[in-house]
């Protein structure tokens, strides 16, 4: 009878033995590992610019600001592959000095520093295209910059500080150097 009941136990054991990494296997969740795929976020700026550019064909800074609007679009493809494309239209505040106006279109890597609790600072270099009403036509524009985003939600990210210094090539003699800063506010799509 004592046999009977150890070899119970033992069968019992082995049994146990065998089915129980079978039910901890069922039991896995998920790894965190799989939330860094693909995120696509858009959103809207509001910029401040200090043209380069006073009229009349001369290159240098002028006394008037511009202001105007942009939307971007960043794809974070994973945490140090991501590339941001945007436009932005500074045409208001051109009453003063019409020519002034200056549109640009840039696409390019963005590098994010770190994140720190819900605040991401990043640098970026941008290349592409720029026009305004003191040019016939377009030019090439290398954009180097940086801001701070703040998370506000899972899908809402404030755009807390945006700065950019770009180089227009406008002919082999003029290079405009403006700069100016943005703050804005983004979607995430998915």
């Amino acid at each position: 009878m004592l046999i009977k009941l150890m070899n119970r136990s033992i069968l019992a054991f082995f049994c146990f033995a065998a089915f129980f990494p079978l039910v901890s296997v069922r039991a896995q969740v998920v790894p965190a590992a799989t939330s860094g795929s693909f995120h696509l976020s858009a959103g809207a700026l509001g910029s401040l610019a200090q043209p380069d550019y006073a009229g009349e064909g001369i290159a240098q800074t002028s006394t008037n600001r511009l202001y105007g609007v942009g939307a971007y679009v960043d794809a974070r493809f994973s945490r140090w592959v991501q590339v941001e494309a945007e436009g932005r239209w500074l045409r208001f505040n051109t009453a003063y000095n019409p020519p002034n106006s200056e549109n640009t279109y840039l696409i390019g890597p963005r590098i994010p520093i770190g994140t720190f609790h819900r605040v991401t600072p990043y640098g970026k270099f941008l290349v592409g295209l720029g026009n305004g009403g003191f040019l016939s036509g377009s030019t090439f524009v290398l954009a180097y910059g940086g801001g701070v985003d703040l998370r506000l939600t899972r899908r809402f990210t404030l755009r807390a500080v945006d700065f950019e210094y770009q180089q227009w090539r406008v002919n082999s003699a003029v290079t405009l150097q403006p700069y100016g800063g943005s703050v804005g506010i983004s979607y995430r799509i998915f």
